[in-house]
């Protein structure tokens, strides 16, 4: 009984080891969204979303200017304007107004569409740098700080320079798109 006990006991002990030496593991903090978005790629694709999306968003302004124009229009009241031309003023600035509504929110939901579908597919690419990474430099846990509420975390737990790093390393692109703004990373 003595030895099936002692077996036990060390028997119990060695399945603990493996959760103990986990529990003793290193632990990775990323903001993903901003490793994304300043990885060179990342950069090109915004900017290349954003020349895409150009001719849309200068109709939306022209609109958005034909519609002021209307506005002044019926609020200085020129006695020179008819009944009838202030009704069909209105109804073109009302149709003008439906209008810019539609299409702003078709390109916004196209823009979206298109960037999700971006950040998809390199956040594919990430996830597979950052599961390497992992496991070359002996980290259990990596999170992303952005979609976890993080209240404090040592600054040396921080990867995303690393991973933007790495990435990149693995990743190259010939017009990164430098000159665009990286965007905020969250606040620590």
């Amino acid at each position: 009984m003595k030895n099936r006990l002692t077996t036990l006991t060390v028997f119990l002990a060695l399945m603990a080891l493996p959760v103990a030496a986990y529990a003793q593991g290193k632990v990775g903090v990323i903001n993903i969204n901003a490793a994304i978005a300043n990885t060179g790629e990342g950069k090109k694709v915004m900017a290349d979303l954003q020349k895409k999306y150009e001719p849309k968003r200068q109709e939306l302004e022209r609109l958005q200017k034909e519609i002021q124009n209307i506005q002044g229009q019926l609020s200085n009241p020129a006695p020179a304007l008819s009944e009838d031309a202030q009704a069909k003023l209105t109804r073109d600035l009302e149709e003008k107004q439906k209008n810019l509504k539609r299409w702003t929110d078709d390109a916004q939901s196209d823009f979206t569409a298109d960037r999700d579908e971006a950040v998809r597919r390199l956040g594919l690419k990430m996830v597979r740098i950052i599961g390497d990474y992992a496991k070359q430099n002996g980290f259990t846990l990596v999170v992303d700080g952005a979609q976890i509420p993080i209240y404090y975390f040592a600054k040396d737990l921080d990867i995303t320079a690393e991973m933007i790093k790495r990435y990149d390393a693995a990743n190259p692109v010939s017009d990164a798109g430098a000159s665009a703004k990286p965007p905020a990373t969250k606040p620590q």
